[in-house]
């Protein structure tokens, strides 16, 4: 009996370290993004706590090797588990507010998360593997069993949370859940064995998993949080700091992605936005378009009503965010629009239709574009679907800084390497002083696949205005181009948080 109970449960063990792992990227998305660094930090402390764990729980079957000590190393795993889900908010606010570098934040933030859970995740695989055995002849056979076991779960828990769990119910119900069997898996462990000093102990921890999980489901927020297949997203309302109007905001991972006036859904919130009106100005004769991350989808509606005629292709990666656009920022079917829901770049690498302008708005989190769009290959493709007088506009966060602008300055001699004209816009926060080249405020980069020159002024007074914000200064050429094969983006950005 021993040796399939220890297998199953070794299965299940192998899931949940999966499982947590996965979900570990939503609890973290909101403080860190998604960045390699938060991947980073969450592989390497699961697979640091479960190497302790199968080294602490191979020296205690030494010792003792009973279902009583396999039971409370169960019970303190789920325990281990119900604390990271039910503290995430409270400890990863502490650590931003007093750890000072963006990458030790992460490093921080995941070791406390998921150390603890992951040590004792670990020493279910050893100590189940010594209960299992019963002939030292067999001992090979039956290890190798028990980690086939384990590396199962965990196959199965990827998938299993990646495609469904997370999707469907969100990672704090996942959590919970697990969580909670494994305190039950322990408990039926202590009344099978009749330990009954140990079933009074699981009481309080069943009672306090129930609760939190319960509180968190019927808590009544004033915001929604979604998961999708790709990202955690909030939405909440607030109000526009600059007009004073009622607003939507669709905050994506750490990323305020996207944002609607709720009185009259008829303008652009964020005002960088409004510089990719400047297709106008760059190619007044343009027709049909193409965007790159749609998030809530408002340029694409603001540019149906503005542009009766025209038509636009978006690729949005997240389905998900397709739908939630649908379902709270007023995006509806139309013919003039189509999605496709796939990665930026497998759409360009495949894309044969032309286009006369392609707008670049995909984002990882606050300050990093996917690499694969930043790349001189992805830039020439780019071209390559751009018509002859067609131009592009890049959406890029950073500031004029020397040491914060490296991302910046590799991005625009990656795009000078392909379009003969590629100019800057700067889009200044309102608040902030004009001459401090420290500020971190959204620039639009712009590219001309003609060689004509364009003027820099114009007869509309508010495409005018975008045009008078073009950025005169010189930025140093002192970084390289970006490549596939190297695109430090989120190492730039790192830099630029520190």
């Amino acid at each position: 009996m021993n040796k399939f109970v220890a297998g199953l449960i070794i299965f299940f063990a192998g899931a949940c370290t999966m499982i947590i792992e996965i979900a570990g990227s939503r609890m973290l998305g909101p403080y860190f993004g998604t960045s390699v660094f938060v991947w980073s930090s969450l592989i390497g402390v699961i697979m640091a706590g479960l190497s302790l764990g199968y080294r602490i729980g191979g020296v205690i079957s030494v010792s003792r090797s009973d279902m009583m000590v396999f039971g409370r190393i169960i019970l303190l795993s789920g325990i281990f588990i119900f604390a990271l889900v039910a503290g995430h908010d409270y400890l990863l606010r502490r650590v931003i507010k007093y750890v000072p570098d963006f990458r030790l934040q992460t490093l921080t933030g995941t070791l406390l998360l998921f150390g603890p859970a992951g040590v004792m995740l670990g020493m279910i695989l050893p100590y189940g593997a010594k209960l299992a055995m019963t002939n030292i002849l067999t001992s090979g056979n039956t290890t190798g069993t028990v980690y086939a076991m384990s590396t199962a779960g965990s196959i199965i828990g990827t998938f299993v949370s990646g495609y469904f769990l997370l999707p469907g119910f969100g990672f704090s119900n996942v959590l919970f859940a697990g969580s909670l069997s494994l305190i039950l898996i322990a408990c039926s462990l202590f009344i099978f064995f009749r330990r009954r000093i140990s079933i009074v102990v699981c009481i309080p921890a069943i009672a306090a998993v129930s609760l939190f999980w319960v509180r968190t489901a019927t808590k009544s927020l004033d915001y929604l949080d979604l998961d999708t297949q790709y990202n955690r997203v909030i939405v909440y309302n607030s109000t526009d700091t600059s007009t004073g109007r009622p607003v939507k905001i669709l905050k994506v991972n750490d990323e305020k992605s996207s944002a609607m006036f709720t009185d009259s859904d008829n303008d652009l919130v964020f005002e960088v936005l409004k510089y990719y009106r400047l297709v106008e100005h760059f190619n007044p004769g343009f027709s049909k378009t193409l965007m790159i991350g749609g998030s809530g989808y408002a340029f694409p509606k603001d540019y149906l009503r503005r542009y009766p005629g025209a038509s636009i292709d978006v690729i949005e990666i997240d389905p998900g965010l397709t739908r939630i656009a649908k379902q709270h920022f007023n995006l509806t079917d139309n013919p003039r629009l189509r999605i496709y829901h796939e990665d930026g770049r497998t759409f360009l690498n495949r894309c044969t239709t032309r286009y006369d302008a392609v707008f670049m708005d995909a984002y990882k989190s606050i300050l990093t574009i996917p690499y694969q769009l930043t790349t001189i290959e992805a830039v020439k493709r780019i071209s390559d679907v751009l018509n002859d007088d067609g131009v592009v506009f890049a959406n890029i966060i950073s500031t004029l800084d020397n040491k914060s602008s490296l991302f910046l300055r590799a991005e625009m001699a990656t795009y000078k390497r392909v379009f003969p004209t590629v100019m800057l816009f700067a889009v200044q926060h309102p608040e902030a002083d004009p001459a401090d080249e420290t500020v971190f405020q959204n620039f639009i980069l712009v590219g001309l696949k003609s060689r004509d020159q364009k003027p820099m002024t114009s007869d509309n007074p508010e495409l005018g205005k975008y045009l008078s914000h073009l950025y005169k200064g010189v930025l140093k050429e002192d970084v390289d181009i970006l490549t596939d094969e190297c695109a430090p983006v989120e190492f730039y950005a790192a830099k630029a948080l520190r």
